[in-house]
């Protein structure tokens, strides 16, 4: 008996002493982060184009709209080449519309189509040949191939900082050197398509001329993040 309690105290003993061992915070131990940004010109335009219809039917509204979508959308297709310009519809919704008493006085619908890509010429004389809609809004952004090799290079650059800095924080702390604990790296949202809105102006007589655009550019950012062990 007395052996058994004396195998037990030694147990309970060991279990302390690896509890406390395991829950003992880590010593030297640095949390730091790095940024890489490269600024790129935007490849990617994006013109929206719609139209409206209102009526006291909303089975005439639906057809005048439908007529109008499919003149813009035959009008696009003839231009239409993957990656350079792409061709998809937009926004159609029919919606009643009320007087000021709250009674119904007819209906009103939208139309939209959307002309994207990189061929910026192609995209500006399409939607000049449309006659059927009218230009609400332009984005630009980078394409996905622009975007992939621009992350790359920030990405390269974020992680040359991030162990450069780690290097030179280790020194000053008075260690050699260090060694990776855990990392993340996280880029952000910028460089995808972004409105500018712009005024219905594709008047008649100039519709068939190209639609004056000019991009700008865009940054992306990648930032690696995570600690390391001090050595």
């Amino acid at each position: 008996m007395k052996r058994l309690l004396l195998l037990c105290a030694l147990a309970a003993c060991c279990t302390g002493a690896f509890a406390q061992g395991a829950s003992a915070p880590a010593q030297n131990v640095l949390q730091l982060s790095a940024s890489g940004v490269v600024e790129v010109s935007q490849d990617l335009l994006s013109l929206h184009l719609n139209t409206t219809r209102e009526g006291a039917d909303p089975a005439l509204v639906q057809s005048q709209l439908r007529t109008a979508l499919d003149a813009a959308l035959n009008e696009a297709r003839k231009s239409a080449s993957p990656g350079q310009l792409d061709v998809r519809t937009g926004n159609f919704a029919i919606y009643p519309r009320n007087s000021r008493d709250g009674k119904l006085n007819g209906w009103q619908g939208q139309a939209e189509l959307v002309l994207e890509g990189r061929d910026f010429a192609r995209i500006t004389q399409a939607a000049g040949r449309i006659q059927t809609m009218t230009l609400a809004g332009a984005g630009f952004g980078l394409s996905r191939e622009q975007r992939a090799k621009v992350e790359g290079e920030a990405q390269a650059i974020a992680i040359e900082r991030f162990k450069s800095r780690a290097i030179e924080l280790a020194k000053a702390f008075g260690f050699s050197g260090y060694t990776l604990r855990e990392v993340s790296v996280q880029d952000s949202d910028a460089g995808y398509p972004r409105p500018v809105m712009m005024r219905q102006a594709m008047a008649a007589e100039g519709a068939a001329a190209p639609i004056p655009v000019e991009a700008g550019r865009a940054s992306v950012t990648v930032t690696v993040s995570g600690s390391v062990q001090l050595r």
